[in-house]
Parts: structure tokens; C-alpha cells; sequence
């Protein structure tokens, strides 16, 4: 009976394997894979890649205490769409996104707070991402660069490393509403100074021009 039940799981797993190859986009939960390189592993050779990644707002059975929920997202060109969706008890994560060409755009939890490395020539921050994450964000820092804020032992940093030779967007995750960021209000809060000031960067705009 419990062999059966295995080899069911075991078949269904492969079944969503090959689903998000054959078209990877949707919403995923990302679940701890003790043993191996990635809790998620996804890539793809030119499709285009629209995913949700929600991450577990518990501990699993045999997780290291220190360990980071960890996201691999590959593409030789086609475009790379990805949201880290976190619950409020931040489960502390690292994602890496790897592509030739391909332009990225990666939503990233309101409360992410670490590192952040990227290839890109071109990089756009939405205001969002400005008000919310910079100022607790390390981008393209040396490794060994202390770090500027100080938090408990217990805290352990999110890190992000993108590496494309497109352009790369960053914009902000709102752990509150559990939705991706109000790109108007967030906006409108930039322009009238209502954020905390962070350091100046080129802000997405395009929100204008869309529906």
C-alpha cells in the first residue's frame, strides 16, 4: 500500500515536471528538496517563463534551521517573468535566474532584506522596489562588504543573483496584501515624498502607458 502510494506521488510529480516544461508558467509552491541542489529547478530553452513561486510559511520535517528555500530559473532567450511570493513569517530564500539573453523581471517580497547581484547592462528599479526594499538591499556589493544594517543572529539574508546580458526590472512583492505592488500608489507616494528616502534610481514608468 505505502509503495503504491509512493510510486503514485512519485508519478504525479513528473506529470508537473513535464506540464511546466512544456509550459512553464503558473503558480508553483516551492517545497524543501533535502539532497539536492534546488527546492525548485525550472529551465527552459526560448519559451517564455511567467511563475509565481510561493514559499512555505513553515519549517519542513529534517530542514536545517539555517537553510535557505533555494530557486533556480534557466532560459537560453526567452523572457523571464518570476514572483517570490512570501508569507508574512519570511521564509528566508535564494533565487538565481540564468540566461544569454533573455530580459527579466523579478518581483521580490516587500520585507526582502539582503543581497542582490546582476549582469545586466540595463537595470529599472519600479518604485515600489525603491520604497520598500532598497534600503535594505545590497546590489552588485563585494562579498565581502560588510553589512550595513544590523539584525538578530536568527536572521538570516535573502540573496538574488540575475545573470543576463538583457535588461533586467525589479519590482516589489507586498507581503500585506499578498498581491504584486500597486504600481500607481507606489508611484504616487515616490512623487510626494510620502516613502522613505532611498538611494536614487531609474524608477519603471511604464505603468503609464498600460491599462
Amino acid at each position: 500500500m505505502f509503495a503504491s502510494g509512493s510510486s503514485s506521488s512519485l508519478e504525479s510529480h513528473s506529470h508537473m515536471e513535464k506540464c511546466l516544461l512544456d509550459q512553464p508558467m503558473g503558480t508553483q509552491r516551492v517545497h524543501f528538496q533535502g539532497g539536492k541542489d534546488y527546492d525548485f529547478a525550472l529551465e527552459s530553452e526560448d519559451s517564455p517563463i511567467d511563475l509565481s513561486l510561493i514559499l512555505p510559511h513553515y519549517r519542513a520535517r529534517n530542514q536545517p534551521l539555517d537553510h535557505r528555500m533555494s530557486m533556480y530559473i534557466g532560459s537560453d532567450s526567452g523572457p523571464i517573468k518570476v514572483k517570490v511570493c512570501r508569507p508574512p513569517s519570511r521564509t528566508p530564500f535564494q533565487l538565481e535566474i540564468q540566461s544569454d539573453v533573455s530580459d527579466v523581471t523579478v518581483w521580490l517580497p516587500s520585507d526582502f532584506r539582503g543581497r542582490i547581484q546582476h549582469s545586466a547592462a540595463k537595470v529599472t528599479f519600479s518604485a515600489g522596489f525603491t520604497n520598500r526594499i532598497m534600503q535594505h538591499a545590497r546590489i552588485n556589493e563585494p562579498l565581502d562588504e560588510p553589512y550595513p544594517l544590523t539584525y538578530s543572529s536568527l536572521d538570516i539574508e535573502d540573496e538574488v543573483v540575475v545573470s543576463t546580458a538583457g535588461n533586467v526590472t525589479f519590482r516589489m512583492w507586498d507581503v500585506q496584501t499578498c498581491a504584486p505592488e500597486n504600481r500607481s500608489k507606489e508611484c504616487w507616494k515616490r512623487m510626494f515624498g510620502c516613502a522613505k528616502k532611498a538611494p536614487e534610481t531609474t524608477i519603471d514608468w511604464d505603468f503609464l502607458l498600460e491599462d
